[in-house]
């Protein structure tokens, strides 16, 4: 962050410093919130095609044995082909494979 001097004598509100974008820390990629309760008949679009197919709907939430264990498993199918596709819940948050709804 560049420094200014504020001696100039201004009367009013005067900001100290400028934000300078070279000194930024670098932005990693967001992650998607989303909880896995929610995630029955959610929309999906693939950032890169999967076998042509660009659009997803969660169809089902594989619950595990034990209830009490968390879920771990989703079904996706493609919507044009109807094809399903099983996947860990969690890579939906990647942003850079996966956005919510349809794009």
């Amino acid at each position: 962050m560049k420094m200014l001097n504020a001696s100039s004598g201004r009367r009013g509100g005067r900001r100290d410093a400028v934000d300078d974008p070279t000194d930024a820390p670098p932005q990693a990629h967001p992650k998607n919130r989303l909880s896995p309760k929610k995630l029955l008949l959610s929309k999906w679009t693939a950032v890169v095609p999967r076998l042509k197919e660009k659009h997803f709907v969660v169809t089902r939430v594989i619950e595990p044995e034990p209830p009490s264990v968390r879920i771990d498993q989703i079904e996706l199918e493609a919507i044009h082909s109807r094809r399903t596709c099983l996947l860990h819940w969690r890579e939906l948050t990647d942003s850079t494979q996966w956005r919510q709804g349809w794009v």
